[in-house]
């Protein structure tokens, strides 16, 4: 296994497509779902970040060579968002996830309780499963629920959801400049939000998987899925799981890093328009074996229609400064 596509499954190909949107959300989130919002931003000060890795162990991630990018002062949420601050969302807009609308997204196959019930599954990756009435709210099929995960980061979302989140509640999704930036805490050249040591002193820093990947997790971390969305120590910003637990869902359309030019070019988004959609810091589910992609430089993507049980999103407010 070389990590080549990621772990992540597409909607598309020999699956049905979703369309272009999957539901609408009606209206504008109320006065108290806006201050729930507004009470995990954090600011993220003006400043320099120097952007990707000096060698992609992925050629295809495109996360190389290291080039600096000057951005504007903004608010990210401290979390990604969760179950909770979800279900509050869909009750007040009516809205219809993809993979509502769909009728299924995929499921890891260790999280289902009768695995040899659903076989279907992308090409070369055995391990996700097409689950009928799985979604944001039955994340492991239509017998699952959210009883005691409403503090777990929503998944099975697709891009479109979370610009219809970002949309009702008057937020929006980071450019991935904003997001590394906002990853690395205010450090410089380092691997993770805390530093270079996987393991600092012993601990572990965030949710990936430890064992034999796709068989074996033997949850040395503490979670084998998802865990709550302030999980482990915030970064210098005081975010949490910037890398691990959920892939994040970014504004950027795929394509390459900002060109490097002096100089550096300020608040840069993707130059690319359509195709699919930059997911950003790895999830519960990468491991050095097949997806080492946990890094605060790591970048993967998926088409805008496609929803797992590892991807979620977090939301950046709506001005700059």
């Amino acid at each position: 296994m070389n990590g080549k596509g990621c772990c992540a499954p597409a909607r598309g190909g020999h699956m049905t497509p979703a369309p272009a949107t999957a539901g609408t959300a009606g209206g504008a989130a109320s006065a108290a779902l806006r201050a729930a919002i507004a009470e995990d931003m954090r600011q993220i000060p003006a400043g320099f970040c120097e952007m990707g890795t000096p060698k992609s162990r992925y050629e295809a991630d495109r996360d190389s060579p290291r080039r600096r990018v000057k951005l504007s002062g903004f608010q990210i949420s401290a979390v990604t968002v969760s179950n909770r601050i979800f279900a509050r969302f869909i009750e007040e807009s009516g809205y219809v996830t993809t993979a509502g609308r769909e009728g299924w997204s995929f499921v890891f196959h260790l999280f289902l309780a009768e695995p040899k019930v659903w076989l279907t599954h992308p090409a070369g990756t055995p391990w996700w499963r097409r689950v009928t009435g799985a979604d944001w709210a039955h994340p492991e099929g239509p017998e699952s629920d959210l009883a005691g995960r409403e503090d777990h980061p929503v998944t099975h979302v697709s891009w479109h959801d979370a610009e219809a989140f970002a949309a009702f509640t008057g937020t929006s999704l980071p450019s991935e400049a904003q997001w590394e930036y906002a990853a690395r805490g205010g450090l410089t050249r380092m691997k993770f939000p805390w530093g270079n040591d996987l393991t600092p002193a012993g601990r572990h820093g965030h949710n990936i998987w430890q064992g034999r990947f796709p068989d074996q997790n033997s949850a040395e971390d503490g979670f084998a899925g998802t865990a709550p969305v302030r999980a482990f120590s915030p970064n210098g910003y005081g975010l949490f799981n910037m890398t691990g637990n959920v892939w994040e869902w970014t504004a950027d359309s795929f394509g390459p890093l900002p060109a490097a030019q002096h100089p550096p070019r300020p608040d840069p988004v993707s130059q690319v328009t359509g195709g699919s959609k930059v997911m950003r810091g790895g999830s519960h589910l990468c491991h050095d074996s097949y997806c080492g992609r946990y890094f605060v430089h790591s970048r993967s993507h998926n088409t805008a229609e496609s929803s797992t049980g590892h991807i979620g999103f977090r939301v950046i407010g709506a001005d700059t400064v």
